[in-house]
């Protein structure tokens, strides 16, 4: 039994948004399916965590590299970057 009332829980425990991308992440099909799941949700928490709708970021994203984005100026595409 815990005798400490102001414990912090461990860490992970309370992630459940987490949890569920990494189990279904086993559904990628392939290890090179997995890896590119894992850089998708890893963006799409990225985005989370800078307050960046993660839907407008990824259309915006995946329509400028189709449109040929300058590979030199991909760094204005990563999450944090993005302006609404």
């Amino acid at each position: 039994m815990n005798n400490e009332p102001n414990k912090p829980a461990r860490h992970g425990q309370n992630e459940r948004e987490l949890a569920i991308t990494r189990k279904n992440s086993f559904f990628a099909g392939s290890d090179g399916g997995g890896r590119i799941w894992a850089t998708i949700a890893t963006r799409l928490q990225t985005c989370k965590m800078n307050d960046v709708d993660p839907v407008a970021w990824l259309t915006l994203a995946l329509g400028s590299i189709a449109n040929q984005w300058p590979s030199a100026e991909i760094d204005a595409l990563i999450p944090w970057n993005y302006n609404a």
